[in-house]
């Protein structure tokens, strides 16, 4: 069994900067990939960004150049690392495993950032 749990939401300031940290116990048979989304209020469920077992990663138009997704050696771990945030940056960001036949989920983390 997978267990996820994140750390690291907070209260900004525009132009801050916060880290967050998924850290995931349990053995994973499958993995694809693992991955950070948000959602904010009224609207859907984005990604954000994702790294997969290679070491390729993706990352939302609206967050390149600012935000860098990492993995420890033992792909156990997995970090956001969020810089220049804006007010939009708002949401509950939510850790995901992805395996072969479906989706581990985070009970996620509240980013606000507002003066």
């Amino acid at each position: 069994q997978v267990q996820l749990v994140e750390s690291g939401g907070g209260l900004v300031q525009p132009g801050g900067s916060l880290r967050l940290t998924c850290a995931a116990s349990g053995s994973i048979f499958g993995l694809n990939a693992m991955g950070w989304y948000r959602q904010a209020p009224g609207k859907e469920r984005e990604l954000v960004a994702r790294i997969t077992g290679g070491g390729a990663t993706n990352y939302a138009d609206s967050v390149k150049g600012r935000f860098t997704i990492s993995r420890d050696g033992a792909k156990n771990t997995v970090y956001l690392q969020m810089n220049s945030l804006e007010p939009e940056d708002t949401a509950s960001y939510y850790c995901n495993v992805r395996v072969t036949w479906g989706n581990y989920w985070g009970q996620g983390t509240q980013v606000t950032v507002s003066s």
